[in-house]
């Protein structure tokens, strides 16, 4: 599992010329699984993800989560983390998780998010096509993954 964490002002998901979700400020994830993938990895980066401390105190110092802002979470699922590039010019996705396994993993992330760690965590739509504007602040962008 590959999770791309940005620390976003604001953040909003378009499908089909229509906003999905919109949040303030928070985190903007890019969540992808790969083969073996399961409870382990969504419990370690859920817990990783809402303890991360990438939010500046009062002396701008990166010692705040976002439990700590009470902040909100936009999840997108996204299987292109898991591009590989290597070979020629045109990414594989071999790697990527199967549709079905991979939706069911995502809910079961953002519902640990949620459930855990009471943050509100607003998402996109699985599978489609999506359009997502965002605030990078900083910029501050961590790519956190558990393979095993």
């Amino acid at each position: 599992m590959k999770v791309v964490v940005q620390r976003v002002k604001e953040a909003s998901v378009w499908v089909n010329d229509e906003e999905v979700s919109r949040i303030s400020e928070g985190l903007l994830l890019l969540v992808g699984f790969t083969q073996g993938d399961g409870d382990s990895q969504i419990k370690y980066l859920a817990r990783k993800i809402a303890k991360l401390r990438i939010f500046s105190d009062e002396l701008g110092l990166l010692n705040k989560s976002i439990l700590d802002i009470k902040g909100q979470i936009l999840s997108i699922s996204q299987f292109t983390v898991y591009g590989d590039a290597s070979n020629g010019n045109r990414p594989s996705f071999t790697k990527s998780l199967n549709y079905d396994l991979a939706n069911q993993l995502y809910e079961k992330f953002n519902q640990v998010l949620r459930g855990e760690y009471n943050i509100e965590v607003f998402t996109g739509v699985f599978g489609e096509e999506m359009n997502v504007i965002l605030n990078n602040h900083g910029p501050v962008t961590i790519i956190i993954e558990k393979n095993d």
